[in-house]
């Protein structure tokens, strides 16, 4: 299986990986975050927060 970089990952399919398949619950709404430009990269540093392995298992890598 062939993992996807977390950086070609967009806004809004980020956010529904961390909130959907990670269970992160503390981020502020996807509107607030799809309407700044720190937003992609805020949801893009939480993927640094979990273990490469759980990346790995949800078909995303750090590169």
């Amino acid at each position: 299986m062939e993992l996807t970089p977390i950086v070609e990952l967009g806004v809004s399919e980020a956010y529904e990986i961390l909130t959907g398949h990670f269970g992160i619950t503390d981020l502020p709404p996807l509107d607030s975050l799809e309407n700044e430009d720190w937003g992609r990269d805020y949801l893009l540093s939480r993927f640094l927060e979990l273990p490469r392995s759980a990346l790995a298992e949800a078909g995303l890598s750090l590169m």
